[in-house]
């Protein structure tokens, strides 16, 4: 039943997503040229603390600026930063950064922590209810461009922690809304709210590896 409801979720996030502008890569790199302080002049970050943009996806990165632009995703380290981009601008940046090869991080060579993150990407957690990664974000971490859902492999573990826990406080905190909520139909506050510490440490280290 749980796999059904997620896989619902998924089709009503398709067909709900909204019309994109056509981006222009070569107008986005002069476009990103703020951006490469905090992404990395090819969006490979340095830092891990912010998120690698390199074929991360045009249409995820799109919806991301365009949620920044409107509140509906805070991020303080993005405060005006899009504010007088435009439709077009936006979708500029998202083109150039979609045709960057992505660098990979690395995972921690922990065996146990990586065959608990590698199980749980692949197979999921039946017990709790926890989909498999690879429906969204494919066996190899790249994602699902057409629908909107990022390029995994290669990004910062930390980040991915942060971004999982954030979905997870805003899974079990509705009344308030805190942590993130921009995610479609719930899809990724779904997943989160039934993972612990532990579990989303060891996937976003083998998420960080993957290739």
């Amino acid at each position: 039943m749980k796999t059904t409801l997620f896989t619902a979720a998924i089709i009503a996030a398709l067909v709900s997503a909204p019309s994109l502008a056509a981006g222009d890569a070569a107008a986005g790199k002069a476009k990103a040229a703020t951006c490469a302080a905090c992404h990395g002049a090819d969006g490979n970050s340095a830092a891990s603390a912010f998120p690698k943009l390199a074929g991360l996806g045009g249409k995820y990165l799109i919806k991301q600026m365009k949620d920044i632009k409107s509140g509906d995703r805070p991020v303080a380290e993005m405060t005006g930063m899009l504010d007088n981009s435009s439709e077009q601008d936006i979708a500029d940046i998202a083109a150039y950064y979609q045709q960057q090869e992505r660098a990979l991080s690395g995972a921690q060579e922990n065996k146990k922590l990586l065959s608990l993150g590698e199980n749980i990407y692949r197979a999921g957690n039946l017990e709790t209810g926890v989909p498999a990664c690879t429906g969204c974000h494919s066996p190899a971490g790249n994602g699902n461009a057409p629908a909107g859902y990022p390029a995994l492999g290669g990004q910062h573990t930390q980040y991915i922690a942060k971004q999982l826990r954030a979905f997870r406080t805003a899974a079990h905190d509705e009344e308030n809304q805190t942590g993130r909520k921009n995610d479609e139909s719930k899809v990724m506050r779904s997943v989160s709210a039934h993972m612990n510490d532990l579990e989303i440490d060891a996937l976003a280290n083998y998420i960080s590896g993957l290739h």
